[in-house]
């Protein structure tokens, strides 16, 4: 079994791609595997995904990172990969049957009352963000930022190499790529791919850094 400390010691967000590496297929069969069975709040699953791996697909993704953002152009272009997260902009009654019907076609009931259960409990808890608390598009955002970070760990346990990004002009992806019109909207951007073996964020090059553990751990006897 591969050490999770070596792995994500291994890791970081890599500034520079070698454009001449190319993740395989085999390898990004698994890495759609990780989009899909990310764990989310009530399994609510509120994320859509745009991925690119052609050369025209990155033009695309990278005409969002010009102007201010043009810093992180090349990161696109040179990536093996780029992924858009987007999340829900709701979650109404059509979705969370949509939901409910996919859990009862994977046989996740044993009775039609767990059916009920199950139904019942997401929609209170999308009531208590859609009413009181009132952050319900921030809550649904927060279950695609799990997503995104068991991608990146599960990326790194296959080698391969990534950058998460919020860089990017979110509201030209939305545009780009017709998201708001399908109910969703971009929230950051993921390259993948392998280190170019001179960047300087390595961490051959540049030693990570991280507090303590017991600065931010409390251990309960």
């Amino acid at each position: 079994m591969t050490s999770l400390e070596k792995v994500v010691n291994w890791r970081y967000s890599t500034k520079s791609f070698d454009p001449n590496k190319k993740i395989s297929q085999e390898d990004f069969a698994q890495l759609k595997s990780l989009l899909q069975m990310s764990p989310s709040s009530t399994n609510l699953q509120p994320w859509h995904f745009v991925i690119a791996h052609t050369d025209e697909g990155k033009k695309r993704i990278a005409k969002e990172a010009q102007g201010f953002f043009q810093f992180n152009e090349a990161k696109i272009l040179n990536a093996s990969h780029v992924v858009v997260f987007a999340a829900r902009t709701n979650a109404d009654e059509e979705y969370m049957q949509l939901l409910l019907d996919q859990e009862e076609k994977d046989g996740r009931f044993p009775s039609a009352d767990i059916k009920q259960q199950v139904h019942g409990a997401r929609n209170i808890f999308a009531d208590i963000h859609r009413y009181d608390v009132k952050d319900l598009p921030h809550w649904l955002e927060k279950q695609v930022y799990l997503n995104m970070g068991n991608f990146l760990l599960g990326a790194a346990t296959l080698g391969i190499d990534s950058l998460p990004m919020e860089g990017v002009d979110l509201k030209a992806l939305d545009e780009e790529f017709a998201l708001r019109q399908k109910g969703y909207t971009a929230v950051g951007v993921v390259a993948l791919g392998y280190r170019d073996q001179a960047d300087f964020n390595s961490t051959e090059k540049t030693p990570k850094s991280r507090l303590p553990q017991e600065y931010i751990i409390t251990e309960l006897n």
